[in-house]
């Protein structure tokens, strides 16, 4: 019953990120999540077919901080193929993902 009413309230926490396939893009984008959120406390789970990350309000995720953990160039609609969902609201640019909760119900 814990893990049933974890999901019901759900919805009361501000905790905000992308859900990505596993892979190379979520395993690179578990570290660039830290890079870019230096000052958050950064929640994963690896639920083996896929990665949640969640920050509390806002999570931040730039296209040069993939570049690095990938050893590559990269593009950001690349993370969006790999976006399995995500929780809060979603602004992209092809430098950054931002993920935000909408302070403003």
């Amino acid at each position: 019953m814990t893990n049933n009413k974890s999901v019901a309230d759900g919805y009361k926490n501000n905790r905000v990120g992308p859900i990505l396939r596993s892979g190379d893009v979520a395993n690179a984008a578990v570290e660039a999540v830290e890079i870019d959120n230096p000052e958050k406390e950064i929640e994963i789970q690896d639920r083996s077919a896929y990665i949640r990350i969640q920050c509390e309000d806002e999570c931040i995720l730039t296209r040069q901080s993939m570049e690095e953990m990938l050893g590559r160039p990269f593009e950001m609609r690349e993370l969006e193929l790999n976006l399995s969902s995500f929780a809060g609201q979603i602004d992209t640019t092809p430098e950054q993902v931002r993920f935000y909760m909408n302070q403003h119900i």
